[in-house]
């Protein structure tokens, strides 16, 4: 009786839903709505947390508010959303537009203002709700490829106003813009052993085959073991016209018909987006790139869209008793693949055993952990970590190993080491880097300290050199009549941090992209001498480290 109650609620868990207006919103694109990436689909760190919208391959598509309300929220970055618009609706929803080529009309001129006002391109603005609004369809921005964007495209999400979750915007009637009657596609199936359990004579992970049947659905191998398995499976989804291989939308699966783990990318919040690498098997993905999603929890982890049995999708697989594993995929349109799985008992000698392990320090989730040798040491507070495992830690030539990086971090750690061979002059120069790439550093006498979120060896970097600042087409002494100018700015060690540009002893706003390492100003006729024209750049670099560009020109007449 106990078990009935369980699965029925689990089920009501499942089937629960908001319902959501279908009829509000338009499209904020004016061409056939086409995805390049869909909600929920898995991304470095993060869950995606709305649509990328094709744009044809190009930039410059006009994009429309998609009801009205007002601009509450504008953030200029050179990663992430790239230039980014979000607007309040008086329905309770915020709508968000990234990678954007530029802003237009009254927002153009409230970003521009402010650039000049912060002296930054890199800004974020609050409007108050009566100074932008905007009406339904007014268009708003043009689409482009700006912050961390691979291509042109339009990111677009719903909010919710009040808790700030991101929703899948299929719910709001988009799903009426979008051709789908295809399958999610299963590439493959894993099975785990946990515990010391042996599954199919082997206590490592195992492939398992799959052998299409005459409904459609697929039959696992017989799965053989002795004591507690999980399951993981890889698999993508396409629609009929855009061939991209986006993130499936529900996840469900059955012991004996009843239904033990679940996950469904409805809507959830910022801060589990990193609890992806918690669902993944993270360890694969770091060496080999295949994502597999676990269908079981180790430990259990707070991520919202995962409704489970009291076993976490774990299954004890005991004497004398037989069980059928059933995997359900299905996209928002209901279009499903289903795999079986026969499992049972044996207690088989393993042919493979454990990869053994070498290190003497294990690590349990819900404790602090302080590792120290010579003169360096690394703080895991409780909760860095998933799971427990066993740690690898070790100093030597001057570098600490924390492990590798095939275990996930959820949050920071904190590395330190104390290095007095430095002379004062120079400890500023000098950063803990991981494999030598720059990681935010702070010092107290010879003692410098930096946090991070993944596993590896660290060491500290000195750093005395300073940007490289490359103009596109040199202009010197010569007149102008180019209406951009164009540098390539890089810094080899620590990266840069800031950079400014002057005209006549002005700042003035240069854009920049960090795909292609380019600052770019768009001239204005009235911030122009009408004779000689004197251009300053200054780079500096995450340590201090700086670097000055400077260029005399005149500016020629226009026609």
């Amino acid at each position: 009786m106990r078990f009935s109650i369980l699965t029925l609620l689990f089920c009501q868990f499942i089937f629960a839903q908001t319902q959501y207006p279908t009829d509000y919103f338009a499209p904020p694109l004016d061409i056939p709505m086409q995805l390049s990436g869909n909600f929920g689909e898995l991304r470095p760190n993060h869950f995606h947390a709305g649509f990328d919208l094709k744009t044809n391959q190009r930039e410059g598509l006009n994009v429309y508010a998609i009801a009205e309300g007002y601009v509450s929220r504008i953030k200029i970055s050179t990663f992430g959303n790239g230039k980014c618009i979000y607007i309040t609706h008086p329905n309770g929803y915020t709508s968000v537009y990234g990678h954007l080529q530029t802003t237009l009309g009254a927002i153009q001129e409230y970003v521009q203002k402010t650039h000049y006002k912060e002296k930054a391109f890199e800004i974020e603005m609050f409007p108050k709700p009566g100074e932008l609004p905007v009406t339904k369809g007014q268009l708003i921005a043009l689409s482009g490829n700006t912050g961390s964007s691979e291509g042109p495209h339009l990111h677009f999400e719903i909010r919710d106003t009040k808790s700030e979750f991101v929703i899948n915007p299929m719910f709001f009637g988009y799903d009426k813009n979008i051709n789908d009657t295809k399958k999610p596609t299963i590439s493959s199936l894993y099975v785990y052993p946990m515990d010391n359990t042996t599954v199919n004579q082997s206590k490592q992970p195992l492939l398992l085959n799959l052998a299409l049947q005459k409904d459609g659905t697929y039959l696992a191998s017989k799965v053989k073991a002795n004591g507690k398995i999980g399951f993981g499976i890889n698999a993508v989804d396409f629609d009929n016209v855009s061939g991209n291989r986006n993130g499936v939308f529900n996840v469900s699966t059955f012991v004996n018909g009843d239904p033990n783990y679940n996950y469904k990318f409805n809507t959830y919040s910022f801060d589990e987006m990193r609890y992806i690498n918690a669902l993944i098997d993270y360890g694969r993905y770091k060496k080999s790139g295949q994502r597999v999603q676990k269908l079981f929890m180790k430990t259990p982890f707070a991520l919202s869209i995962i409704k489970t049995d009291s076993l976490r999708g774990i299954i004890p697989v005991e004497p004398n008793l037989a069980s059928t594993y059933r995997i359900e995929v299905s996209d928002y349109f209901g279009n499903l693949s289903a795999i079986t799985i026969p499992i049972e008992f044996d207690a088989a000698t393993p042919i493979i055993n454990e990869v053994p392990e070498t290190s003497k320090y294990f690590i349990k989730v819900n404790k602090d952990y302080n590792f120290e040798k010579d003169n360096m040491s690394v703080f895991f507070p409780a909760g860095t970590f998933y799971d427990d495992f066993n740690l690898n830690f070790d100093v030597k030539n001057n570098k600490i190993y924390i492990h590798d990086d095939v275990v996930p971090v959820h949050s920071n750690f904190t590395i330190t080491i104390k290095d007095s061979t430095y002379s004062e002059a120079l400890r500023d120069k000098v950063f803990i880097g991981r494999s030598g790439s720059y990681n935010a550093t702070t010092r107290k006498n010879d003692v410098f300290t930096a946090k991070s979120k993944t596993l590896g060896q660290f060491g500290l970097v000195l750093d005395t050199i300073a940007p490289v600042i490359k103009i596109a087409k040199p202009i010197e002494g010569k007149s102008v009549s180019d209406k951009t100018i164009q540098f390539t700015i890089s810094d080899s060690s620590s990266g840069i941090k800031s950079y400014n540009g002057y005209l006549n002893g002005d700042w003035v706003l240069f854009e920049y992209d960090n795909k292609t390492r380019k600052i770019t100003h768009k001239f204005d006729d009235a911030l122009l001498a009408e004779g000689e024209n004197d251009l300053k750049i200054e780079v500096i670099d995450n340590v201090g480290n700086s670097a000055i560009f400077e260029t005399r020109f005149f500016r020629s007449q226009q026609k």
